[in-house]
């Protein structure tokens, strides 16, 4: 049959990237347990297009994404993955996005029940003379106002917020969901969980009140942290507070760029 897609083209215009997106595919993640989790993941693979090029071989991309969906998600196999993108489709470079809820098992702080909570993350990974990677994690939490806790006679005002964070990996150590999602945590007033009993409930709402932080106070502590790990190699961080006596929400962002 006649392959138009391999027709030339005479326009002379590089495309930087084609490709397909809004894949929903399984894919296994590797828990720091031992374990696999499998996840629906939302996924976008592309590669670039010569300017002599009609179009892009669009059944090639699904064929690699079908085959990786049995394969753990690593480092090492983001990077295969991109160089068989890339060579299929005669490329110079590749990319991949892959957005999932990732499940961890949390035991309420007193009763020690069980529940669990989700993450929303990301992976992306770019190919071309050098690989890269990067992870996006959101982290919900608790925050409690300062200053709402010193001007009342008695309470203070306290919300659900989220922390998110950009990472570019570093060096080839892994750094577990877990690991990390327990560490951000705590540096807001408090956590979250799935499952509380009423010594539970007691528990979080004190340790929230005796543990006050802005949203400054977060970003700031969290730098502080990420800075320590070797496996970042930069990243940005922000946390937003979902105000419970304002009807909008208060934010902190910093980018320290590049670590050194």
């Amino acid at each position: 049959m006649i392959d138009v897609q391999s027709f030339k083209d005479i326009r002379n215009i590089p495309i930087q990237k084609v490709g397909v997106k809004k894949v929903r595919l399984p894919m296994l993640i590797p828990e720091k347990s031992g374990g696999l989790q499998t996840v629906t993941a939302e996924i976008a693979l592309c590669a670039d297009l010569a300017s002599d090029a009609r179009g892009s071989h669009m059944s090639r991309f699904m064929e690699i994404l079908n085959k990786y969906a049995k394969t753990p998600i690593t480092k090492k196999t983001l990077k295969s993955l991109l160089e068989e993108t890339r060579n299929s489709l005669k490329s110079n470079s590749s990319e991949i996005k892959i957005k999932f809820r990732y499940f961890i098992e949390k035991k309420a702080p007193i009763s020690g029940k069980p529940g669990l909570i989700d993450y929303v993350c990301e992976f992306k990974a770019y190919l071309d003379q050098s690989f890269k990677t990067f992870f996006f994690i959101e982290i919900p939490v608790i925050t409690l106002c300062p200053c709402s806790k010193e001007i009342s006679e008695y309470g203070a005002h306290n919300q659900r917020a989220v922390i998110r964070i950009n990472m570019e990996y570093g060096k080839d150590n892994v750094l577990w969901f877990e690991d990390l999602t327990h560490k951000i945590e705590e540096l807001a007033s408090g956590e979250l969980y799935s499952v509380l009993k009423r010594s539970d409930e007691k528990a979080v709402t004190e340790k929230a009140y005796e543990n006050p932080k802005f949203v400054e106070d977060i970003v700031r502590d969290a730098v502080l942290y990420l800075n320590t790990l070797d496996e970042t190699a930069s990243f940005d961080v922000e946390c937003e507070s979902i105000e419970s006596i304002h009807n909008h929400n208060a934010f902190a962002y910093v980018n320290p760029g590049v670590k050194r």
